[in-house]
Order: structure tokens, then sequence, then C-alpha cells
């Protein structure tokens, strides 16, 4: 998803030039000790502005997520090992994958005082799901019996509820699936399944830019581009209470300026270390620097829409794949701080496995020959296109050098000034050719990258793969009678994917961040994001 907890999309850079030594230029001019325009006890967030309004289901971008997973709580979490932590919900049961029985925590209110009951997620859920109310995450409810009645896939919906899911009392329901899936209890912990209070219905473009949720943060203001600024819930239940008073989510222009507030004291905690600075971010912070793995994957998507890719011979794909020196570009321009990818899937994920290919290793000569076999590319010219913001100007130069000195292919950066312009140009089908999608976990299964980017009908599948095969690879996984086995068929599905390309994955990524001296119990989750509620202030 592009995203967090979900499978979102990733807006930092993951890079650094070997040759960066100078650092960059604060466009703030605020060096004091203390942060200015900060009350007492809040922490500050380098995140960006978010590509949407604050609606859950809306929501599939690093940034937008940040803040939302503030604001809302769903059903469950994932701890740092990627295993489930029941948040909202005091147990959710099944005995054959298919009718899902879920039990609330009692006492749990919405930020207006209202109470969080089965209705407020059975609503919410169907609303999230119906078509008209075109919510990005809509496709993340198709398990349930009687989506397609308020999805269909053309024309008006036939109903406004989906039958699966009603309502035992205040603190029970039930959701029926269509099919079993034997892994449906780990998708309940991507944010789209927050729950919606009745003030929502009202007006819910107004309650986007003024949320009220039932997390552990409540919303206080939203300076379009520069902040939005969240204060501590004192009546909040759930396990991840916040320890801090409240949190300054800062926009910043560029990762470099971010970074020198941090090292001026202006910012608390920068979420990636920009191309100038990380090769002696270690340096500059000691023991206050981040240096962590997490579930996410670096990739190079295809519009297969686009006059390069559409009715392309996946062993183009394959050779521009082939082309890319994973090894050196990880070392050299990256630093080391990236391991090359081995499948579409990262490490932390069940089901991650080494495919048995070549596709991935470099080999200028056999991709060229892959690349001819395959009828070369129209044009011979390839774009890829990426966020200027992000810091990854430096990889994509290196990967199209190495495309273009292994096969004569042109390759060109194609770069946007920010994620979110970089977001409506996939959104609007306007990509030349390639775009750098980076995806980190919603769930800790590996069918989360696979289903919710290659699916025909999946929401982030911005390169409009479509393929019958794996389809029904997927629809195989889905069905199985365990999540074990569900897993396998994944896995088998993922060999699949090699033959049909519907990506290129790069590498592994990292979060390579830092903190300021101000604050302490700074930690990475499963997703890679920073925990922003066990943040403590020093006193």
């Amino acid at each position: 998803m592009r995203g967090a907890k979900s499978a979102k999309w990733v807006a930092g850079a993951i890079v650094v030039a070997l040759s960066a030594t100078a650092c960059g230029g604060s466009d703030s001019g605020d060096t004091d000790a203390k942060e200015k325009g900060k009350p007492a006890g809040y922490v500050s967030i380098d995140v960006g502005e978010p590509q949407k309004p604050l609606i859950p289901a809306d929501t599939n971008e690093t940034l937008g997520s940040y803040v939302i997973q503030s604001l809302f709580t769903q059903l469950l979490d994932f701890d740092a090992k990627g295993q489930i932590v029941y948040t909202n919900a005091e147990s959710i049961e099944t005995t054959d994958s298919k009718t899902w029985t879920v039990k609330l925590k009692k006492g749990w209110k919405f930020h207006n005082g209202e109470a969080v009951t089965s209705e407020s997620y059975i609503n919410a859920w169907n609303w999230y799901a119906n078509v008209k109310n075109k919510q990005q995450n809509a496709f993340w409810f198709e398990d349930i019996k009687g989506y397609e009645d308020v999805h269909p896939a053309k024309g008006e919906p036939k109903a406004d509820k989906m039958s699966g899911l009603k309502a035992v009392d205040d603190t029970t329901f039930t959701i029926e699936l269509s099919k079993p899936v034997p892994y449906f209890e780990y998708k309940l912990g991507y944010t789209t399944w927050a729950p919606l209070p009745k003030k929502f219905y009202d007006d819910p473009k107004a309650f986007g830019l003024k949320p009220v949720g039932n997390g552990p943060y409540i919303f206080e203001k939203w300076d379009r581009k520069k902040l939005i600024q969240v204060k501590a819930n004192p009546d909040y239940l759930g396990p991840n209470k916040a320890q801090n008073k409240g949190v300054l989510f800062k926009n910043y222009a560029t990762v470099e300026a971010a970074y020198q507030d941090l090292l001026s004291g202006n910012l608390d905690m920068i979420r990636q270390i920009g191309p100038k600075d990380l090769p002696k971010y270690k340096q500059d912070l000691g023991d206050r620097a981040i240096d962590q793995e997490y579930a996410a994957i670096q990739s190079l998507v295809p519009t297969f829409y686009s006059k390069t890719f559409k009715d392309i011979d996946p062993k183009v794909l394959q050779g521009l794949s082939m082309a890319i020196d994973r090894e050196t570009i990880t070392k050299t321009v990256l630093n080391g701080t990236r391991t090359p990818a081995t499948s579409f899937t990262p490490l932390g994920v069940q089901g991650n496995q080494k495919l048995d290919t070549d596709v991935f290793t470099f080999d200028a000569a056999k991709a060229k020959k892959l690349v001819t076999e395959g009828g070369g590319v129209p044009g011979n010219k390839i774009w890829i296109q990426y966020n200027a913001d992000g810091g990854h100007k430096e990889w994509v130069t290196a990967v199209c050098e190495s495309i273009r000195n292994a096969t004569g292919v042109e390759c060109l950066p194609d770069a946007k000034p920010d994620f979110q312009t970089d977001l409506e140009a996939r959104d609007n089908k306007q990509v030349k050719s390639f775009y750098r999608g980076g995806w980190v976990a919603d769930y800790p299964v590996n069918a989360n990258f696979m289903r919710e980017l290659y699916g025909t009908t999946a929401e982030a599948n911005n390169g409009k793969f479509s393929d019958k095969e794996v389809d029904a690879a997927f629809k195989k996984g889905d069905n199985a009678k365990s999540l074990e086995e569900s897993v396998k068929l994944y896995q088998e599905a993922e060999k699949l994917l090699l033959e049909k390309m519907p990506a290129i994955p790069l590498w592994q990524y990292r979060i390579n961040g830092g903190h300021s001296e101000a604050v302490d119990n700074v930690k990475v989750d499963f997703h890679g994001d920073l925990d922003v509620p066990g943040v403590t202030v020093k006193k």
C-alpha cells in the first residue's frame, strides 16, 4: 500500500552519492536550541504533505499514513517482529477462515466522546467499499460477502451495505467472506479498516480536513504544506498510548533541509537521511543514528498502458532487469545501505524466498540478448519517474546509466517536484514508462506484495498489469485451507511473476534516519515507521 501500517507507497529516499561530502543548507534559518512554535512536551518529525484529505480508506502513501495512524486505531496492529497485537479488538476468531467473529474492547471512544461500537466499523467499511465514494483502498474490502453489490465493476451499486457484515451487539460483530481467506486477520492490521464516528457522514470532505478518530492523538490543526499538529489523547485505551504531549508533522522541501533542522535542534526526528548527508550522519549523530532493515522493497514498475510497454514481451523487462548492476549500485551509490533483491518480497514477511533465477543478476550480454529477442523497446527509449523531494536522483541516474551501457536503450530520469505530483501522475495514467515503486508491508505475509500490487483489481496496481493466469494463482492462494498453505501457494505465484514481470525488484529497504538530543526512546516499527507515540521528551 502505498502504503501504515499499510502497504503503502514509500516517499523517502534510499540513496547516497559516493562523492557527496557537503551538507545541505537549511531553509528555516532557525538555530535556537528550542524549536520555535512547538508546544512544551511535543515532538516533531519530518512528514510531508499528505496526497489527500485524512480519511483512512483514501490514504495509501506514507506521508498521509503517518498522520492517519496517529489519529485512528484499527482492530489490531503488529509488533516489531510482525506478530499480531490486538488494539481495539479483544479477540478475532474463526473456525473456517470464512466467517470471523470480532469482539471489541469495551470503553473505547472517539475523540468527540462517541462510543466505538460494532456499527462504527460496519458503517465505515460499507462506506469505504461503496463505489460512489471513490476510495483508493475500496478493493481491500472485496473479500467480504456482498462487496460486488456495493462496488460493481460497472454501473450503480445494487445496495449500500455488504451482506457479510452483521452486528451481534454493541461490541460483537461478524464478517462473512465470499470465500475463505486464511490470512484475512492479518489484513485487518491496515489502517484502512479504522472505524468512523457518526460525525463523518455529515460532511466527509470537511471531516478529512479536521478528522475525529479513536487513536492515540487528537487532531489540532493543518497548515497546508507546512505542518500538521496533533495532541495526545488522555483517554486512549490502546497499548500504544502517547508518551509525549503531541506531535508536529513538519513538511520540508528537501531531506537535506530537514537534516539541518535536526542538527540545529529544530526537528526531533528524521525518517530518512538524504544523499548529501548519509555518508556522515552516523558520525554526526552517534548513538542517535538509526540504521535498520524493514519489510519494504524498491522496484521499477512498468506502465503497461504506455507506448513504451503496451503489449511488451516480458523478455524485454527481464533483459532490462539484468541490465541493472544492483551489487555495484547498492555498494557505491547507496553506500552499502541496501541489499539487492532476490525476489518480489522483502525479508520480514512470511513466505519470503530467494527465487532460483538470474533475472536479478547483472549480465550485460544476456540483458542485451533478451531485449533483442523480445523485440526491443519501442523508440529505444525509457524513462524512470521519481519524486525529487525524496532524494532518489542519484540512484535513478545510476540505474539509467547501467541500462544504457548494457543494452544501448536510452534511459532518462523523469523527476516530479514532490511525492504528491508523482502519485497524481501514476493515478492519472500519465507515467511515460517506469515509475519508482517503493512498497512497505501492510501485513507480514507475502500475498501483500503480490495481490495488492499486481492483481487486476488492486488499486495500487498503477502500472495496470493484468494477467488472468496470475489472478488465478492469487485466487488459489486466497482460497487455501490454512495460512501455511496460502503462503506456499503465493510462493508458487511469485515464480509465475518471474515469467510475466509486472515489476523489476531492485533492493530491500532500510531506514537510515535519526533523532535529536531532545528526545529518547525512538524506535522503528515493523513497517519501517518511527514509533512516534513511544517517543519521550528529555527533561
